[in-house]
């Protein structure tokens, strides 16, 4: 997969301009982050620089053979990065893969600790993504149940919303069925809707758009316009370009950890495609020169 294949510059202009972002103008701030730092600690990681050379793979095996403690590298998957949010901002968040995205909004919801820094939240932040708390060999009913509870809905509110949940996902007698049987708009679907179905005060979604028709982008654009209405604030983290630029009214483009650019959709979205453009452009020129090279 090439840089240019993991993002989604498609846009569909009669849709972004008939389905305008709506402006919910507010001074309130409900989140801040002030120079957050994550790192990993990876455990049996080769160190950076040996290779994948058989004659280094062997020496670090007569080396570490009598060690007790296996080798250790740190991951610095968010480097420094500051932003304040305010209530009523939808909040899209692009980026390569591996660019510190998924977990800077962890870092947000409070699922890991960060190694400097402060997140200060006016809220209770809810982080549904891809693979969170669902599980596949499970009943989208039973996972319904699961996904609420975990966003902090009560047993009562979640049999209250629960016909709401899946005729909002539109899966029908499917969530009868284990997840594992659906197709990926439908989970898609499915997941979105719990993770709007608590309202929270910061709803934050990762990659849960990545698929769906036009008619549930609309629907999934007036649900987080109601989160945001009822003085919520909205994060998105979503390869698909169209859909930060129609459902957003900011971006934060995050860059190996760091925050590159913050400002109106139009504008970052076009920087970030333009450098995802030119860094792919780069990679196949100098794979025809080295295989040019080789030739010769």
């Amino acid at each position: 997969m090439t840089d240019v294949d993991e993002v989604d510059f498609e846009t569909d202009k009669d849709e972004l301009d008939s389905t305008p972002v709506l402006e919910v103008p507010s001074d309130r701030l409900s989140l801040l982050v002030n120079d957050l730092h994550v790192s990993y600690r990876v455990f049996g990681a080769k160190k950076v620089g040996h290779g994948a050379g058989r004659e280094w793979g062997l020496l670090d095996r007569l080396v570490r053979r009598g060690a007790k403690q296996p080798p250790v590298r740190e991951v610095k998957a968010v480097r420094g990065i500051t932003f304040a949010a305010k209530h009523g901002e939808a909040i899209g968040i692009i980026g390569m893969n591996g660019s510190g995205k998924s977990t800077l909004l962890r870092a947000i919801a409070g699922l890991i600790p960060p190694a400097a820094g402060t997140v200060h939240v006016a809220g209770n932040p809810a982080l549904l993504g891809v693979n969170a708390v669902l599980m596949k060999d499970l009943t989208g009913e039973r996972n319904i149940m699961i996904g609420a509870l975990a966003l902090g809905l009560s047993k009562k509110q979640v049999r209250e919303r629960y016909q709401e949940i899946v005729d909002f996902a539109e899966i029908g007698d499917f969530v009868n069925l284990p997840m594992k049987t659906y197709s990926s708009g439908m989970g898609a679907r499915l997941r979105f809707s719990i993770s709007a179905s608590a309202v929270p005060d910061i709803l934050m979604i990762d990659e849960a758009l990545a698929t769906g028709d036009a008619a549930f982008r609309a629907k999934s654009k007036a649900k987080m316009d109601e989160v945001r209405k009822a003085a919520g604030t909205v994060f998105l983290v979503s390869h698909s370009l169209a859909t930060i630029q129609s459902m957003c009214t900011r971006v934060l483009w995050v860059h190996e950890g760091q925050l590159v650019m913050d400002g109106d959709p139009k504008p970052v979205c076009v920087a970030y495609r333009d450098y995802v453009h030119a860094r792919s452009a780069h990679k196949t020129s100098a794979t025809k020169r080295k295989g040019s090279t080789t030739k010769s």
